[in-house]
């Protein structure tokens, strides 16, 4: 491939964001909005926004958070329902790009490759692919908008025999469009959020659905309908109403979360309780829906209006198996209680592979920048590596409230070396260093533990302790201290 832009005429921004998901979105808004003399550029490598709500086309596909803490602060998510589908997703997605015009700042099909910061100038020099070719960018900040898992290469995960079986083999992440499961017997190997989705959309018109877990997750029947369809909330304009449904759901989520981190039993009980009452006779609580851990050591999945369950009910096809796989059989699975399972159909929701910053190859004057044992600063840069900012999240909230606490802390940055005439701010841990360190990806996941050598980590105090209090986090990125822990240079 050769290089399309030489040094010399290279197009230089201010900011350069990497990935047009939610994230990207977002940090587009605030720049535009609270920063208009800045210059900046979206390049994504796909050929539109969305990211997980495009690339993700599986039956059902629907958000594992409520919308309106999801949706962006500065556009409330305009619909009753706090769980909603890809489709509507996309579209609310689409709406927003094209109310506040921040298309003009994306450009598609441009797969950023690396990110190289230069000591002597103080800029980043970014390469990216485009219809075959390189280009080549300058920018004084990057902004890395990817996410945390790889697109483009599934959890790896080992099944027994599978190359044994005659059927069809679907990775969700990969869903076939033109693949009909109307009369087939469907087995989901996996109970994630992916699985959880799947089993109730399946249900409908498959033969069979049979979940397959080694290990049970917690299931959580949340209403999607909202207190907004309430005739007192009707009195007052959409934007007041989606404010305070922000509100709500927010400190609804918190407050549940704070409930299992300090009394871990009792959330426990409640959430098994409510299982029970929802689950058809012919299928026990145990040992398919208790799971070996606490609520919030591992995600919670969400089913609207408990329709995971009432799939169940209605369908008596439709179970949900727990045990070790044996091996895959030419015509379904063996498990190791002798248990044997037909399927035209086998579904790998096995989980995502982690991967920090959209795999850009991140570079100091040449010199490779590994993420993994780096520390994060306010859980928004990394230790040592200068004008660079991570949109991340949460793993026990939204993605967006965490990303928009650092889009906060982006600008005010912006603005505060504006003013003091400083062209680079690098994250550096103190030379006392810490205590004790904590892990980035504060579950206990699969897919965590096997991403966990390549992972940066936080402290335990300062800028550098995690970020999981949704509500502390936003006021810190609209008012807190954001200078400490940071070497600026001019």
């Amino acid at each position: 491939m050769g290089l399309q832009n030489g040094t010399h005429d290279a197009e230089t921004f201010d900011i350069l964001i990497v990935g047009a998901g939610i994230a990207g979105i977002n940090a587009a808004y605030r720049l535009q909005t609270e920063l208009p003399g800045a210059t900046f550029t979206i390049l994504e490598g796909r050929g539109t926004i969305g990211g997980t709500w495009d690339l993700f086309r599986y039956p059902g596909i629907r958000s594992d958070s409520d919308l309106f803490t999801f949706g962006f602060q500065w556009e409330p998510w305009p619909y009753e329902t706090p769980i909603a589908k890809g489709p509507l997703i996309r579209e609310y997605l689409n709406n927003c790009v094209t109310k506040y015009k921040l298309d003009q700042y994306m450009q598609f099909h441009h797969k950023v490759l690396t990110a190289d910061w230069s000591i002597k100038t103080k800029q980043w020099k970014i390469t990216a692919e485009h219809d075959g070719q390189k280009k080549e960018y300058r920018a004084n900040w990057v902004v890395l908008g990817t996410g945390y898992y790889d697109y483009e290469n599934p959890l790896k995960t080992v099944i027994p025999g599978l190359e044994n079986f005659k059927g069809k083999v679907i990775h969700p992440q990969y869903w076939p469009e033109d693949y009909d499961h109307s009369g087939k017997k469907m087995v989901i190997i996996g109970s994630g959020a992916t699985a959880i989705t799947l089993l109730p959309t399946l249900a409908e018109t498959a033969a069979a659905v049979t979940m397959v877990q080694r290990t049970p997750t917690y299931i959580v029947t949340m209403s999607n309908g909202s207190p907004a369809k309430s005739w007192f909330m009707s009195l007052f304009p959409k934007k007041f109403s989606g404010t305070w449904l922000r509100i709500l759901y927010l400190w609804t989520g918190y407050l549940f979360v704070l409930f299992s981190r300090y009394c871990p039993n009792a959330a426990r009980f409640v959430v098994l309780k409510k299982a029970t009452s929802q689950l058809p006779e012919r299928i026990p609580l145990s040992p398919h829906f208790e799971p070996p851990y606490t609520p919030w050591q591992q995600r919670l999945c969400l089913s609207p209006d408990g329709d995971f369950y009432q799939a169940l009910r209605d369908y008596p096809d439709t179970q949900v198996v727990t045990g070790q796989i044996d091996t895959v059989t030419e015509s379904g699975l063996r498990m190791k209680d002798g248990t044997t399972l037909e399927a035209d159909a086998l579904v790998t929701a096995t989980g995502l592979r982690m991967r920090m910053g959209g795999n850009v190859a991140v570079t100091i004057d040449g010199v490779k920048v590994d993420w993994a044992g780096r520390v994060l600063w306010h859980g928004s840069m990394i230790q040592d590596v200068p004008n660079m900012m991570f949109m991340i999240g949460y793993t026990d909230a939204s993605w967006t409230l965490g990303a928009d606490s650092s889009a906060h802390i982006l600008v005010r940055l912006q603005k505060y070396m504006r003013s003091k005439g400083i062209t680079s701010a690098v994250p550096r841990v103190p030379q006392q260093g810490f205590t004790e360190y904590r892990k980035f990806w504060q579950l206990t996941s699969t897919y965590r533990d096997q991403a966990e050598k390549t992972l940066p980590k936080y402290g335990n105090t300062g800028p550098w302790k995690p970020k999981n209090s949704p509500p502390l986090d936003w006021l810190h990125g609209k008012w807190g201290d954001i200078v400490t822990g940071l070497q600026f240079s001019s």
